[in-house]
């Protein structure tokens, strides 16, 4: 293990779980990346997160809607099967999709029990102070739940697209009160989006369990970015808080390229990219072409 250190030694080591993801408060801050099927979910466990969101920012990143709202449980539980088929060390957090926990908690948990049986170790919910009964009745159901407030996608309409929340200091005052209300009611952690980062900093502060934030600043107790960003799989307009890391697509579009024209000037198989037959079956069948 030359050249890691003991956090990343123990992390690479031990599969995570909700307590030990609580025990991180205030700690080596959380990693979080989302994945959406088996190959991606090998590369971000094999790259040392420690969550694995299977978000339904898959509606967007994989299957090209214009917003999270197209996708049912059975959507969600497609992909949470196909990441935990790659038994990753990391902790498999389920999204659940809008409609899924608004209705009823009878509903609510009915469908994050779906996602559970698909292999989610715990799930996200979005919202604050009007989701606390919601969040009780999963953890009475001993499903473990994560919160997400700030901007919540899946409130897009409300909020009037994508924009940062929590701006004024009664937003502030309240993105802390649902911070602290979702503690109250059993959230293991918290993801902030796109709020300032003094705000992020106040609300960390103001509760037990680890935040993880998204556009939130370094104040967080961790942070979470969406993998095809992280490896700049799409040459796309990115929001300012997108590090890319690598750039996939260009490198992806460069060998189907490359693929094309080996193809299409004979150089693609070669001898040692095909199988042969052994030299007395081909004389015989050389001896049959022969025949009139």
């Amino acid at each position: 293990m030359a050249g890691m250190t003991a956090t990343t030694a123990m992390t690479a080591m031990t599969a995570m779980t909700v307590p030990l993801v609580r025990a991180r408060k205030g700690a080596t801050p959380l990693v979080m990346v989302t994945a959406y099927d088996a190959p991606t979910a090998r590369i971000v466990d094999k790259g040392g997160a420690d969550l694995i969101l299977v978000g339904d920012s898959v509606a967007m990143v994989v299957l090209g809607y214009d917003d999270t709202l197209q996708l049912t449980v059975d959507d969600m539980a497609h992909h949470v099967a196909a990441v935990a088929r790659a038994r990753p060390r990391a902790l498999i957090v389920g999204d659940l999709p809008w409609m899924s926990y608004h209705v009823s908690a009878a509903d609510s948990v009915r469908n994050a029990a779906t996602l559970i049986r698909a292999g989610a170790q715990a799930v996200k919910l979005e919202g604050g102070r009007k989701r606390v009964a919601t969040v009780e009745a999963l953890v009475d159901a001993e499903i473990p739940v994560m919160g997400h407030i700030g901007l919540t996608p899946q409130s897009l309409h409300v909020m009037g697209g994508f924009k940062v929340q929590g701006k004024s200091a009664e937003a502030a005052r309240a993105l802390i009160d649902d911070a602290k209300a979702l503690a109250v009611a059993g959230c293991f952690a918290i993801v902030l989006e796109g709020v300032p980062d003094t705000v992020a900093a106040l609300v960390t502060e103001a509760v037990s369990v680890p935040t993880i934030g998204i556009g939130a600043g370094r104040g967080c107790d961790g942070q979470v970015l969406v993998l095809h960003d992280l490896l700049g799989l799409e040459d796309r307009a990115t929001p300012k808080f997108v590090r890319r890391y690598a750039s996939l697509e260009a490198a992806g579009v460069e060998a189907v390229a490359a693929f094309a024209s080996d193809v299409r000037a004979g150089r693609f198989p070669n001898d040692d990219e095909s199988y042969h037959l052994s030299d007395d079956v081909a004389e015989v069948l050389g001896l049959y072409a022969n025949v009139d």
